[in-house]
């Protein structure tokens, strides 16, 4: 029998988190977090992780599983999800998929290129010469080793530039020459279901959701994570700008209104990202009935 991935998917702030346990409690699945961000741990309160009570309630895969430390990529994600995916259809017929982080989505949906794993030192070697010689002379380069991807890559995107010299230096070959754009296929049904709202109730959640994080404690979860700000699973809204209060840059009001500023930057990003899938249904999150109804017909096996 068909088996079937469910994707919920949509812009940060939306309201994934509590509609994706009503349809993970009504299939009886378990979660698979696709939000790049809540896979690390020590961060619940700025990437808004499933808290305990939410996680007692449906199984959560991929959910605090990573030191700060770590190096994970894109291409690990989909080959870990995969796996978790061929033990749970062995168990049952549909499975959930929830998150916003756009490249992991595709990854898990579409497949990733055989991209060379960088090691530590090629990753070391291209942090400092960013640090020392910047953005620019980087760019410069990729335009002389890769002039391919040069002439198609998000230029004023730091990390696409340092990535594409790591693949470089990493295999002796343009990144350019590992890019097929080809979708693999899956031995699965994908299902992709979107939230959205108007763009003004989608901003005021956003607005009062960073004001909630303070009240909940991100100020004091930013102060023990200050010692891995080096790291690049802290090189995300919500830290960056609680950093440079911490440091006495910024006042705290002014600190909150960038995490506002920034998070709807990238919630726009993630929409218009998303806007290039016509493979997504879409509908308000508090449509539950539309969204169940949807959910019931195209499970494989009836709930």
């Amino acid at each position: 029998m068909e088996k079937t991935l469910f994707v919920l998917l949509g812009p940060t702030g939306v309201g994934k988190t509590e509609r994706s346990l009503q349809i993970a409690e009504r299939l009886g699945t378990p979660i698979l977090n696709a939000d790049s961000r809540q896979l690390f741990r020590d961060l619940p309160i700025g990437t808004a992780a499933p808290t305990a009570i939410q996680q007692s309630r449906v199984k959560h895969y991929f959910v605090g599983t990573l030191g700060l430390e770590a190096y994970y990529s894109a291409a690990q994600y989909e080959g870990e999800v995969l796996q978790v995916l061929e033990q749970e259809f062995a168990q049952r017929d549909n499975v959930l998929l929830t998150g916003g982080s756009m490249l992991y989505i595709d990854a898990v949906c579409k497949g990733i290129d055989d991209i060379p794993t960088i090691s530590e030192a090629v990753r070391l070697s291209l942090k400092e010469r960013y640090e020392k010689e910047g953005h620019e002379r980087l760019a410069q380069e990729l335009q002389l080793v890769d002039p391919d991807y040069y002439a198609v890559a998000d230029l004023r995107n730091p990390k696409r530039i340092v990535h594409a010299l790591e693949v470089y230096y990493e295999s002796g070959q343009p990144y350019s020459s590992f890019r097929t754009a080809t979708p693999r296929q899956r031995p699965f049904r994908i299902v992709k279901i979107g939230l959205n709202r108007p763009r003004p109730e989608l901003f005021e959640r956003i607005n009062s959701r960073v004001t909630q994080m303070v009240a909940d404690g991100l100020i004091e979860e930013a102060k023990r994570v200050l010692p891995y700000r080096h790291c690049n699973a802290l090189n995300t809204v919500g830290y960056k700008e609680m950093f440079r209060y911490l440091d006495g840059e910024w006042t705290l009001d002014l600190a909150m209104e960038k995490i506002r500023r920034n998070s709807r930057v990238y919630a726009k990003k993630q929409l218009t990202w998303f806007a290039h899938d016509p493979a997504i249904h879409w509908f308000h999150p508090d449509a539950e009935k539309e969204i169940t109804d949807f959910v019931d017909q195209c499970a494989t096996s009836s709930v």
